[in-house]
């Protein structure tokens, strides 16, 4: 119990940092003289070291061990958050950037996978809503210390003091990690061979990217939506965005005790319909039902992805899960890099008023791979 209180913390870690940037670049642009458009870069530099440390993970995992690589990732956020803070240049910015996206990939990869081997899915759903109370954290502590007359660099501070003192905690308790535990899954040993299985890996992969391309698409467009196309003010708009993010994160604790009933693909299947309901509801529904869609969608992609990871070592084998799972990470990280402009570009060519059919065909895609995947792995779809 001490082991798992300790990975839903380093889950909170993870998601920390990741709204902060973007909630305090109005007043940390003007203290730096920096254009607004540098975010995307400083961020852009981030993800790149997330898809590289994803990648990496299976073997930095396989030579130093799950609690290492989490104890460096963290420290390495750490540092990039202190770094953050005495940094007054471009220049600075995007060196600490790097830190940053390497912890965040490998702690990601390795305790997905870890607990996936080790612990029933509803500790899995649980482990990502820990994730979106970090994400809502990190900017509540830095609107905290703004809100206290301090400067951001103050926030940035306080946030690394947080991570390292769960450095500390995880230090500590590297040997519950090296402890032999029981593993609760079997590996897939049905009659298919590797190469079956090899056709199914892409289906995988893909799975995650549009996964993460309907999640972030819809965290990033959705209020916009609302204002051009439903005719919200800015400030009512940004209230009902904030809506999905609650849906997601409650949807996940709501997931936690339904998988003890269901199995990974019924809840899948399960959260594909409720986005389907709520993607048709936001665009044919009338003001308020129209930004009460968006709890819905949330509540919908939920389940999806702490159930894609959780069944990853179920269809192909303990034995390659953490190979695979860095590799979906890697995929997920690059749907969430490449579909912000993607759907910027698209929404200056064809306008919002088409987004909603845009995610339809996401999601109809990421029906499709899921039924392949099943089909490929026979893992039962219903």
């Amino acid at each position: 119990m001490r082991l798992l209180i300790l990975i839903y913390l380093a889950f909170i870690s993870l998601g920390l940092p990741d709204g902060v940037l973007g909630s305090v670049w109005p007043v940390m642009r003007l203290e730096l003289g920096l254009p607004l458009a540098s975010a995307g870069l400083i961020g852009a530099i981030g993800s790149i070291g997330t898809v590289a440390s994803a990648l990496l993970s299976y073997r930095l995992i396989n030579r130093f061990g799950t609690a290492k690589v989490t104890l460096v990732s963290v420290l390495l956020t750490s540092i990039a958050l202190f770094g953050y803070s005495i940094s007054s240049s471009l220049p600075a910015l995007m060196l600490f950037a790097i830190p940053l996206g390497l912890g965040a990939g490998s702690v990601d990869s390795a305790l997905n996978n870890y607990v996936a081997l080790h612990y029933e899915a509803r500790h899995m759903n649980w482990l990502h809503s820990f994730w979106g109370l970090g994400a809502t954290s990190g900017p509540a502590v830095m609107g905290l210390v703004l809100s206290l007359h301090l400067s951001y660099r103050a926030g940035y501070r306080t946030l690394a003091v947080l991570q390292l003192l769960l450095v500390v905690a995880l230090s500590a308790s590297v040997p519950l990690f090296e402890r032999p535990k029981k593993q609760p899954i079997e590996s897939n040993k049905n009659s298919q061979g590797p190469r079956k299985k090899h056709k199914a890996l892409p289906f995988a992969l893909l799975g995650f990217f549009l996964y993460c391309a309907l999640e972030v698409s819809t965290g990033l467009w959705a209020v916009s939506y609302l204002v051009e196309v439903k005719g919200l003010l800015p400030g009512e708009a940004a209230l009902y965005g904030s809506l999905f993010f609650l849906g997601i994160t409650s949807g996940r604790i709501v997931s936690g005790f339904v998988s003890m009933r269901i199995s990974n693909t019924k809840l899948i299947y399960l959260g594909l319909g409720i986005c389907l309901v709520g993607l048709l509801s936001l665009s044919i529904s009338p003001l308020p039902f129209a930004g009460y869609s968006l709890l819905l969608l949330g509540f919908g992609c939920a389940p999806v992805f702490p159930s894609m990871i959780h069944e990853t070592p179920r269809r192909f084998s303990i034995e390659s899960s953490q190979r695979i799972i860095g590799l979906q990470m890697a995929s997920a990280y690059i749907g969430s890099t490449l579909t912000p402009p993607l759907f910027g570009v698209l929404g200056t060519v064809v306008g919002l008023r088409w987004m909603p059919l845009m995610q339809l065909s996401i999601l109809l895609l990421l029906f499709l791979c899921m039924v392949m995947l099943g089909r490929l792995t026979k893992v039962n779809t219903l």
